[in-house]
């Protein structure tokens, strides 16, 4: 069953974990740790996302993130695919770093945010990096040392979070402590990684009838929540799944579209595919892309496999083809 496109809006509040690829390490040393800190800093910042907490391990890392100007999946995409490169270069190797898809969350703010913070700061005392919760305050890889005051990161928003214990920083950061290591013995919280209990039931139609019969429906794995706020985010969805049901239902796939958007613009359907830069084959492409990640749900990654090109090279099609469709009032049908 295909995996369920991300969700995402201004504001948003994100836990990300991202995976090596085979279980594999996604850093060696502190070199590749400051490396990517680096880099997720400069991006964070010129893209006004907040970030609460992180964690690097060995072979993941975790961030609780809020969206700023611009989607999650791209700064995301810009974090790991520059850090991937220098890694790759730095260790001698070749091929994929991380696995295919990393994990990306929805979270309702309450109850969670600060179950998150906690649950993602105490993941090296988890993992045996550190010994006790007093090695954790001076550990520079985990966000709880820069709220601890200890290795700041200007681009950690520590005041949000020390806001939540109190006016006094002194005395908001002693409790903020406590809260932390009240949550060591409740140990792994698979409730706080897996999102909730239903990956799919077949479209939005079919959620709604479970509901209606009484059947208790948590939420979608991409999404991490209360019932109510899980059917909010869902229906601000609604209109898009139910648009991308209905283009597949009608038999709307990739060949389809690729074969409209070249009968739109006069040309051959196999010129779409592969990376020609002909003025109408450009056009035709950015219509597909468009139509593709948007109408059909599909990934960039995904999309781009099949055209033959880059998947920074689909993720600007689709914005090149959005303005194309806009002023040019097309549509599928």
């Amino acid at each position: 069953m295909p995996r369920g496109a991300r969700i995402d809006a201004a504001g948003s509040l994100h836990h990300i974990i991202v995976r090596g690829i085979e279980r594999g390490k996604i850093f060696q040393d502190d070199d590749d740790r400051d490396d990517i800190l680096r880099r997720l800093g400069r991006i964070l910042t010129e893209t006004k996302t907040s970030c609460y907490a992180w964690a690097l391990l060995p072979n993941h890392a975790h961030f609780l993130l809020r969206t700023g100007e611009v989607p999650v999946s791209k700064v995301m995409s810009r974090l790991l695919t520059g850090y991937a490169l220098v890694y790759n270069r730095r260790h001698h190797r070749h091929g994929q770093l991380f696995q295919n898809r990393y994990k990306s969350i929805l979270c309702q703010e309450e109850p969670y945010l600060l179950e998150l913070v906690r649950y993602i700061h105490l993941n090296p005392l988890r993992a045996g990096i550190v010994e006790d919760l007093n090695e954790l305050d001076r550990y520079c890889y985990t966000g709880h040392g820069g709220i601890m005051n200890r290795s700041v990161q200007e681009w950690q928003d520590v005041g949000f979070v020390l806001d939540h214990f109190g006016e006094k920083k002194g005395v908001a950061r002693r409790k903020y402590r406590k809260f932390v290591e009240e949550g060591i013995e409740r140990g792994r919280r698979p409730d706080l990684t897996g999102g909730g209990l239903i990956r799919s039931m077949g479209g939005w139609q079919q959620v709604k009838e479970s509901i209606s019969a009484g059947n208790r429906v948590k939420g979608d794995e991409r999404i991490l929540g209360e019932s109510g706020f899980v059917m909010d985010v869902l229906r601000g969805t609604e209109e898009k799944i139910e648009r991308s049901y209905e283009l597949r239902e009608r038999g709307y796939d990739l060949s389809k579209i690729v074969h409209e958007a070249a009968a739109l613009f006069g040309i051959e359907a196999e010129m779409i595919y592969g990376r020609g830069k002909y003025p109408l084959v450009v056009k035709a492409r950015s219509v597909v892309c468009y139509w593709g990640v948007r109408e059909l749900g599909m990934s960039a990654t995904e999309l781009a496999k099949e055209l033959g090109v880059t998947q920074p090279a689909v993720s600007m099609s689709v914005k090149r083809g959005e303005e194309i469709v806009k002023n040019q009032g097309i549509k599928l049908f």
